[in-house]
């Protein structure tokens, strides 16, 4: 889901909780009231408070007011210097975007999550609620971004109420699934130390080929195709990369995800191509920067409408279709449409792994929709997954059933949506050669139980999980068009180095593709983990194991992982 909405809340929460670790150190010791906009925690029958005007003079001016001197006896400078940085931290985000989301199920899922901490001084859900949609809207529309000290100033009341209680729940929920990742990832890791040294010490670079690096053959990066589907009534543009070499071409096609488009790919079609494949990266118009734009325009209602889960593997199915008819002429013959291999980033990741044979399972969906589960979690992507099983969907249950395409021959899942959609029953359902890959950092999608665990479920032994040590959801999209049509991603929510980010992927699509697709099983080899370590570079990692099983990561999580 490429959404930075569900990350920026995410974020917002972590950084009011940090300013509420202040106010929770000071709970017992009483200091003067000041009449100013004040911040106010509440555990149990105690409360203690702190002024908005405090906070501002020290992220701004590094000054400690008495206000919030009395607060430091409990804090170590580098906490303070945290705090401040913190205050400081922007967003750039449109605020007609924001706007729009709030309004949205998932945005009104997001302020409640948030309103059951943060309240104004009635204490009222409903008042709270619309307080804090007012304040994120203002705070946004800001010079400078979504900051915490803008959203202070712009709260529509004289003063902010924490419940810490449920401050700190939230805040423990947060710590244990950033905890249980990271044994997850430190598992991923050992296990790639441990298969790397059985590997071959001559399937390793430099004295091997480069998958990084652009092949031979220049691109022509065909204007884009206008296909329309009139049973659907939907058009699909698809932009067609071809390699300037003679003969039948293998095939890749990429599915882009949930706000993104065509364009965020071409550093990945392009490096393909270079190779010799034909890459075809169709456009999803319900779930593209359109359908973005219309969102932010008012004239749609939902990030993407709940039967985007049928209509997107149908658009594939669709344009292979077509370019089937039309390989022996207008395409010269260049199209080996019975070997495709099938590349997906988070929603588009759903969409690759529908195609190659994961099935839509509403058993599991019914149980993790559950009005209680989906309150309590913090899987922002499963909120995207539920909607599949939207009373209001056009789609009749049935379609989800024929989803499968047996011309795809391997899929590449980056930063998938897989938990609930497929379960360990739809998992098991794939037959062909299949590369998960996850990001240790993925506040959208979290690593351990849409990637990870489920690369654990997967049956076909020829599979392979990828890690982005230092990852975000956002780092495998690349620049998209330098027009007004794409909101762009800060750095702070995109993540270390997605330049180094974008190179793995091209490293580990390439090899993966001409041994599944292409049949050039002298690449094989190099599908490994001792190949990944050697391309590993930091500030941003890369891990790549074989195997895990669901006892090994019972084990280093120390959770059920049935």
């Amino acid at each position: 889901m490429n959404s930075l909405f569900g990350t920026w809340a995410s974020t917002l929460a972590k950084y009011l909780l940090l300013v509420f670790i202040i106010v929770v150190s000071a709970l017992g010791f009483s200091h003067p009231a000041q009449a100013a906009e004040r911040v106010y925690a509440s555990y149990s029958a105690l409360e203690r408070s702190i002024s908005v005007a405090a906070l501002e003079d020290y992220a701004l001016n590094g000054v400690v007011a008495d206000d919030l001197a009395v607060y430091t006896r409990f804090l170590n400078p580098a906490q303070m210097e945290e705090l401040r940085r913190v205050l400081n931290s922007r967003i750039k985000v449109n605020a007609v975007a924001v706007s729009q989301f709030l309004y949205t199920p998932q945005g009104e899922f997001m302020l409640q999550r948030l309103g059951q901490m943060i309240k104004t001084q009635s204490r009222q859900p409903e008042a709270g609620t619309y307080a804090l949609r007012s304040a994120l809207i203002l705070a946004a529309a800001e010079p400078d971004g979504l900051t915490l000290l803008n959203l202070l100033r712009e709260y529509p009341s004289p003063s902010i109420h924490i419940d810490l209680a449920r401050s700190l729940g939230i805040a423990a929920e947060l710590e244990k699934l950033v905890s249980e990742t990271e044994r997850a990832v430190a598992k991923v890791q050992t296990k790639a130390n441990d298969e790397a040294a059985l590997v071959d010490p001559s399937y390793q670079i430099p004295r091997n080929p480069d998958f990084r690096r652009l092949g031979n053959y220049a691109v022509e990066a065909k204007e884009r195709v206008r296909f329309f589907d009139a049973l659907r009534n939907r058009f699909i543009f698809t932009d067609i990369y071809l390699p300037n070499a003679k003969g039948v071409r293998p095939v890749v096609i990429i599915s882009h995800g949930l706000g993104s488009d065509s364009s965020n790919f071409r550093y990945l079609a392009n490096h393909l191509a270079s190779h010799g494949f034909a890459v075809v990266v169709p456009n999803h118009p319900g779930s593209d920067t359109n359908q973005l734009r219309s969102l932010i325009s008012g004239s749609a209602s939902q990030v993407a409408e709940p039967d985007e889960f049928y209509q997107r593997p149908r658009d594939i199915k669709f344009v292979l279709d077509e370019l089937q008819k039309r390989n022996q002429t207008e395409f010269r013959g260049k199209f080996n449409l019975q070997q495709v291999g099938i590349f997906g980033q988070s929603f588009g990741g759903y969409t690759a792994l529908a195609l190659a044979g994961a099935e839509v399972n509403k058993a599991t969906l019914s149980q993790s929709c559950h009005p209680k589960a989906v309150q309590d979690t913090w899987n922002v992507s499963l909120l995207l997954q539920c909607r599949i099983l939207d009373p209001n969907q056009k789609q009749s249950p049935q379609v989800y059933s024929d989803l499968y395409d047996e011309r795809i021959k391997a899929v590449i899942a980056v930063n998938p949506i897989t938990s609930s959609v497929f379960g360990r029953d739809g998992l098991s359902q794939l037959k062909v050669p299949v590369m998960i890959v996850a990001s240790s950092d993925d506040t959208v999608a979290p690593a351990l139980y849409e990637q990870i665990l489920p690369f654990a479920w997967i049956g076909n032994p020829q599979k392979y999980l990828a890690v982005l040590l230092g990852g975000t959801h956002f780092s495998a999209i690349g620049v998209g068009k330098s027009d007004s049509s794409q909101i762009g991603l800060p750095s702070t929510i995109v993540g270390d180095d997605p330049a180094q980010a974008r190179k793995y992927i091209n490293a580990l699509s390439l090899p993966f593709f001409l041994s599944y697709v292409a049949g050039r099983n002298e690449s094989k080899p190099f599908l490994n983990a001792a190949y990944a370590q050697a391309i590993s570079r930091k500030p941003l990692g890369l891990s790549l194991v074989k195997s895990l099983t669901s006892n090994e990561l019972a084990q280093a999580v120390n959770i059920d992982m049935e």
